[in-house]
């Protein structure tokens, strides 16, 4: 009888709880700590995901490191999830869906993806009909919707017009030359090592070169628009690289550094030259093509790199390989 018992609050136990990396302070990878969590109850207008995989984003790194002070700790980081509808009160999706969701406060306002379970807004969520992988599922919702968003709506790229991606074999860059010689555009990728020429034209780069701080001084034609996803470090040589009337885009910060030291607009931007950013919050990820894209990769339009694959329990390792830069594509965590 006492065996019995004992079986079945454990069962209970089982029911209510989950696994997930919390945080309590900031510090290096090792202070994302494995615990167990109570499993989080939505109320109408939630949706309870219990999460198949999720990927890993350099503003979580940031975060981790102490660079958000909006971000209260303890806290359960992931501005992202994919994964099954667990639990949805208000009936706006159907136990079972297929689900992503990304931003909305995710792993900043309240507990995100790094988690069995995440319980989220249903004005943020996606269903994905495509059957394709966790693993690229996981890697989908903020690379693609970030790539997207920038090159549409903050770049307005149009057919025809020339591209130049700035951090080229970020995951965002590959994402994003694959989408732009899709809707016709010319894309010329950029990367520190001239071995990454083939790697780079596979993923959809018509042109690549070699990236040593001064593409602007080797001359040729300007592009139309630019998408600057290395950061500051780069974003001056990148604003004379654009015709008059074009536009450069900040959207990724691959050289960690956030801001300028010193900037003066009248003698860091050209004359003409337009300079904006995009960051992508939960409008843009809700208008953000996700199944249509999904459809894309299944076809094998529109290719996605994973870098690294990791569990859960790994969380550590995971974050290690993303400071380290060494992935050579996104990292994708499966629960």
């Amino acid at each position: 009888m006492i065996r019995t018992f004992q079986t079945q609050s454990i069962r209970n136990i089982n029911a209510i709880m989950m696994k997930a990396a919390v945080i309590y302070q900031a510090g290096g990878p090792e202070v994302l700590k494995i615990e167990q969590r109570p499993i989080p109850t939505p109320t109408p207008g939630q949706v309870l995901i219990q999460v198949k995989a999720f990927g890993l984003n350099r503003s979580e790194l940031f975060t981790r490191q102490g660079h958000s002070p909006n971000v209260k700790f303890p806290r359960v980081l992931g501005i992202e999830a994919t994964g099954i509808v667990a639990s949805c009160p208000s009936n706006e999706f159907k136990k079972g869906d297929m689900v992503v969701t990304a931003m909305g406060g995710m792993g900043r306002d309240f507990d995100g993806g790094y988690a069995e379970y995440t319980c989220v807004s249903a004005a943020n969520v996606q269903v994905i009909k495509t059957e394709l992988s966790w693993e690229v599922l996981g890697a989908m919702p903020e690379m693609l919707q970030t790539a997207w968003g920038a090159l549409f709506k903050a770049l307005r790229l149009t057919v025809g017009e020339r591209l130049l991606i700035r951090g080229g074999t970020s995951s965002i860059g590959l994402a994003a030359a694959a989408i732009a010689r899709n809707h016709g555009g010319y894309v010329t990728s950029t990367s520190r090592r001239a071995d990454r020429d083939a790697f780079l034209k596979e993923r959809g780069a018509h042109e690549v070169l070699v990236d040593d701080g001064d593409i602007a001084g080797k001359g040729g034609e300007k592009w139309d628009k630019v998408l600057e996803l290395i950061g500051t470090s780069t974003l001056r040589d990148s604003l004379r690289c654009v015709k008059e009337g074009g536009c450069v885009c900040m959207a990724g910060i691959v050289g960690n550094k956030w801001s300028f030291d010193e900037f003066s607009p009248m003698e860091d931007i050209p004359t003409a030259v337009n300079l904006t950013t995009y960051s992508g919050g939960p409008d843009e990820f809700m208008v953000t093509p996700l199944e249509e894209l999904a459809r894309q990769v299944k076809e094998g339009k529109l290719k996605i790199q994973i870098g690294r694959v990791f569990k859960l329990d790994d969380i550590v390792e995971a974050h290690r390989v993303m400071e380290e830069n060494s992935a050579g594509g996104k990292i994708v965590v499966l629960t």
